[in-house]
């Protein structure tokens, strides 16, 4: 495992992201404007085929995320035509995907944290080039044929917006399909690296339908594909929100007032999160990517403050909406994460809890809470281990009886060789975000978990090196490798301490 050292070197040079069926399908339909990049796709999609037919993450098992992938893959195959290469993985896909249609209103129910991006009006439109493919029947009258009807109002209600790099949607600018195209605002679509807005996904359906062959959505692509191996991931490149994550993990610990030498790989790191920040705005996720964010921006604020630069506090109290703060503008779900990590940068401001602000960001955190019990799910990642640690972290000296029945539910559901995992399989990535927030807990109220600590940072360094589940909502499921590596060494670094 690297140390807090080797990350600084490394975060910012390479895309760490993993790849994804849905986004790598994508590009795989290029055949006929970029055979090279193509094919490369289209041999990773066969490579990565489950074991039951199926395309998605292999655990845990979510079933947007399996189905969205498994539809993707299986038109990429279907539009090379029957052919000795594919034949066998479409029939085997054909069989996983009726499997998976046979129980979809219950598997889509049961998924804690709800949809993946976009995913009520990506998928109808996969739904209607899988049938005219000949690979599914028509499905009016089940789920799938219902989730037309919700694309069809949401469509609606985006009436009379241009869809540009200028608003969120255009993430999922693949879900104009063939028929909608009107909705683009084309010229002012792609991002300076010839992307629509950092998905892969959405710059193929560009290359192929809304500006068949541009040359800079091309050359986007190609980068990837020659970096990833022939994968694609659910976004990139992710250069800012993988530098305020790994110097947040490092900041919690008391390595960066310590050792001289990470002191000044924080400097080059602080010094790119200054240029990019945007006066008024804040921070988006990436320099390339036009919009900012008020998780991006909170959390750098946060980084930023600790590290004594001097942020400007407006920008993060632009995103305070009435009784939350948000995270874009649009959102239609507000995000728990961002109510939590906005107290980060509150705390920094020397805001105290009883301070409006505050109390707001509290309230709705509380409200979220899951019915009865101690621990919250959010739409950007799986695991409620997640948002419960930086909960704890976060609001402890803001709402203590909130952090403790939190901490009561960690050590609950704590297993017996020490980890932690939600999806019934232990996770490095979970445990480390427990070990986080025991630590933080313990350093706040004086209270001792050492043995439960101990036991947890001895099952993490056994069991601490990649590849990692991918825990993290896209338009289907990912994971940011060098995120997760920062959150384990973060963990591993204050149990010694």
């Amino acid at each position: 495992m690297e140390t807090f050292i080797e990350l600084l070197q490394q975060v910012g040079t390479a895309n760490d992201m993993s790849n994804t069926p849905y986004d790598t399908a994508w590009i795989a339909r290029l055949q006929d404007i970029e055979p090279g990049i193509s094919e490369r796709a289209l041999d990773w999609i066969c490579e990565h085929q489950l074991d039951d037919g199926s395309w998605g993450a292999r655990f845990p098992m979510y079933y947007h995320d399996r189905l969205i992938c498994t539809l993707s893959a299986l038109i990429s195959l279907a539009y090379r035509g029957r052919r000795q290469k594919v034949n066998a993985r479409i029939e085997k896909g054909l069989n996983a995907l009726g499997s998976i249609l046979s129980g979809a209103a219950r598997g889509l129910e049961a998924d804690s944290n709800g949809a993946t991006v976009g995913f009520e009006v990506i998928v109808p439109i996969l739904v209607a080039e899988a049938e005219q493919l000949g690979l599914i029947k028509q499905h009016k009258e089940s789920i799938l044929g219902k989730l037309a009807h919700v694309r069809q109002i949401k469509m609606e209600k985006l009436a009379g917006i241009k869809i540009s790099r200028y608003v969120t949607i255009a993430h999922s600018a693949e879900m104009t399909g063939k028929d909608r195209l009107d909705m683009l605002d084309v010229e002012n679509l792609q991002e300076a690296n010839g992307s629509v807005a950092n998905s892969p996904s959405a710059t193929s359906h560009f290359a192929l339908h809304v500006r068949p062959g541009d040359e800079r959505a091309l050359n986007y692509l190609t980068a990837i594909i020659n970096s990833q191996n022939g994968g694609a991931p659910s976004l990139t490149p992710i250069d800012i929100f993988e530098r305020i994550w790994v110097l947040w993990n490092l900041s919690i610990t008391n390595l960066y007032r310590e050792n001289k030498q990470i002191a000044a790989l924080c400097d080059s790191h602080l010094d790119y999160l200054e240029s990019h920040w945007k006066h008024g705005q804040g921070l988006g996720f990436s320099s390339t990517f036009t919009l900012t964010d008020g998780d991006d921006t909170s959390v750098g604020f946060d980084i930023l403050s600790k590290f004594g630069r001097k942020p400007e506090l407006e920008a993060v109290l632009q995103y305070e909406e009435e009784k939350w703060f948000r995270c874009y503008f649009l959102e239609t779900k507000p995000s728990t994460d961002v109510n939590i990590h906005v107290l980060g940068a509150l705390r920094q401001a020397g805001y105290d809890k009883k301070h409006p602000s505050v109390q707001k960001a509290i309230n709705f955190i509380r409200s979220k809470r899951q019915p009865r019990k101690r621990y919250w799910f959010d739409k950007w990642h799986i695991s409620p281990y997640y948002t419960t640690s930086h909960m704890i972290i976060l609001c402890n000296g803001y709402d203590d009886e909130l952090c403790q029945e939190s901490v009561d539910w960690i050590l609950k559901t704590q297993k017996k060789d020490g980890s932690w995992g939600f999806y019934q399989a232990s996770t490095a990535e979970e445990t480390a975000y427990c070990i986080q927030a025991l630590i933080i807990w313990q350093r706040y109220t004086g209270k001792i978990y050492r043995d439960k600590i101990k036991k947890a940072r001895n099952w993490l360094a056994r069991n601490s090196h990649p590849p990692y589940p991918p825990l993290w909502i896209g338009k289907s499921l990912f994971y940011p490798e060098i995120l997760v590596k920062s959150s384990i060494v973060s963990a591993l670094t204050l149990a010694e301490e």
